[in-house]
């Protein structure tokens, strides 16, 4: 059997949710190396559970990159080695280790971390995807609202890293990984110690910069102490002036927001200190909005500085960062009102005259005849998705995705359980859980089950409730302790929650299940979750 060395550790198990293949840079040469004694072959199983089946491969640290399979679960993995193994794997198995103890719906996560002496490997869960890197190459800078989503996620993620006093320390566009259904994961830390969290956020401002413009702004420089070579080297350099300052996004690039330059530009610039992680997560999810509500003009810019003269942004106080967030623009509004009213009032030399109707970008005026706006409900974009089960096996969690597919002929569904309906007495019950990207009104939850009789509640949180350490499901279900209530039922298999409090915001929902329909033959249980729907503003 595997013995362990280097971080002192034998398996580490069941520690995340996604990861990529290929991170980082790949190396010119992609075939396997020279192969000498432990070197890997199709068909082999790893720790008599992780079979080969691919090479697909080799980044530029000297690791091979495998698809293999997980013949326990039946499930599809990534498996990342290093031969010899021994003291030449010990910084990939600690940071392994490190990876495994933080779990985020946007950090790739760790199965196994196993030395066998004359080899090393990592285990990883595998998804279809490509490297921010890649995609950029292929199809050019992206839009401001998909590079904004995409510094967001990242942000998120090193929220949740610096949260337990850990850095990243690898974080750039080779690291940075879309899957095929839009989802962004951040992998392949390091735990060299030559790192620190602010250049991590630093990092973040040159993964904006390259999605924006697709160059990046470091050039061959190591950002972060690593190697200049080390997934990095290949990209392109910013464009420069004379004296080698790079240029601004805009520059570089027509139709880049005013406030996505300035934040990207302030993050990149050496001589301002960095928001924390959670604060600069928090900014990006504000101003992370779909699309087509882009009415992100008119938020107002992020700056960490005040321009000479100016006074303090009064949010300075957060570790002493000078932070303005949308007081340009809050000022703009009110200056235009107070002038309409000034109008409307018909003082000065201009009273006998007609009053002129003066344009107006505002929504609506509520149906009561006030002048608060009415918001208007539409269905939310639910972000990401996942399936709870704290006391199970992790066996039921795939298919998550289905539930928020659009049909209704597809979904998740429990196991068929015996003796009970609350899963058979082997746990207290099971949830989907939901994140829609930013807090939000909600006005209903409606969600199409496979079958009649399920008892269902559905629970909330807002930003502060979701744990961004070592939680587990199991402290992820105790984090949720605000209940919406018990569905109306729809006359069938839709439930409906319409308990939330008017004026509450809401960002993660659990749809949690404490007992099953019974099925046809009445002596067994099973539930399928077909689509779950939420409304609001």
């Amino acid at each position: 059997m595997p013995s362990s060395t280097g971080p002192s550790i034998d398996t580490i198990t069941e520690g995340g949710r996604v990861t990529q293949v290929g991170e980082g840079q790949e190396a010119e040469e992609t075939s396997p190396a020279v192969v000498t004694f432990g070197a890997p072959t199709v068909g082999e199983l790893l720790a008599e559970r992780y079979e080969l089946v691919e090479h697909i491969n080799n980044d530029s640290a000297g690791r091979l990159v495998w698809r293999g399979v997980d013949v326990v679960l039946r499930r599809p993995v990534a498996v990342v080695l290093r031969y010899p193994g021994g003291d030449s794997a010990t910084e990939m198995l600690q940071a392994a280790v490190a990876a495994s103890r933080v779990i985020h719906p946007n950090l790739v996560g760790v199965y196994d971390a196993i030395d066998e002496d004359d080899r090393a490997y990592v285990v990883r869960e595998w998804v279809d995807g490509q490297s921010l890197r890649e995609l950029v190459a292929a199809d050019g800078p992206f839009d401001p609202a998909r590079a904004t989503a995409i510094g967001n996620a990242v942000a998120s993620a090193l929220a949740a890293v610096h949260a337990t006093g850990m850095v990243h320390g690898n974080v750039h566009p080779g690291t940075v990984m879309i899957s095929d259904d839009g989802r962004v994961v951040l992998a392949d830390a390091r735990t060299d110690g030559a790192d620190s969290q602010q250049n991590d956020l630093r990092a973040v401002g040159g993964v904006l910069y390259f999605a924006l413009t697709g160059h990046w702004p470091h050039g061959e420089a190591p950002l972060h102490g690593a190697t200049a070579g080390h997934g990095r080297a290949a990209l392109p350099d910013a464009v420069r002036d004379a004296t080698g300052a790079i240029a601004a996004p805009r520059q570089v690039r027509a139709g880049v927001p005013a406030y996505l330059d300035d934040l990207t530009m302030d993050l990149l610039d050496r001589e301002i200190d960095p928001p924390a992680s959670d604060v600069l997560a928090a900014e990006l999810s504000r101003l992370d909005i779909p699309a087509d509500e882009q009415f992100l003009e008119q938020a107002g810019p992020l700056r960490f500085t005040a321009e000479p003269g100016e006074e303090p942004s009064p949010l300075a106080a957060a570790g002493g960062r000078k932070v303005a967030i949308g007081i340009a623009g809050m000022l703009a509004v009110a200056l235009v009102g107070l002038l309409i009213g000034i109008n409307a009032l018909g003082g000065g030399d201009d009273g006998d005259k007609e009053p002129v109707a003066q344009p107006s970008n505002s929504a609506p005026a509520s149906p009561g005849g006030g002048d608060e706006p009415v918001a208007q409900v539409r269905k939310l974009t639910i972000q990401d998705v996942r399936i709870i089960d704290p006391d199970g096996d992790r066996a039921e969690v795939r298919n998550a995705e289905k539930v928020i597919d659009g049909d209704d002929d597809e979904g998740w569904e429990t196991n068929t359980y015996r003796t009970n309906a609350k899963f058979g007495g082997i746990k207290k019950g099971m949830g989907v859980w939901i994140d829609l990207g930013a807090p939000h009104t909600i006005k209903q939850l409606e969600a199409t089950l496979s079958a009649t009789g399920a008892t269902v509640e559905l629970r909330a949180g807002a930003r502060g409730d979701f744990p961004s350490s070592s939680a587990g499901d199991k402290q992820l279900v105790n984090a949720y302790s605000t209940v919406i209530g018990t569905p109306n039922e729809n006359g069938g298999t839709k439930m409906i929650f319409d308990g939330f409090q008017e004026g509450d915001k809401y960002q993660y929902l659990l749809f949690w299940i404490t007992k099953l329909p019974v099925k046809d033959n009445g002596t067994t249980w099973k539930l399928g979750v077909q689509e779950i729907v939420v409304q609001g503003s």
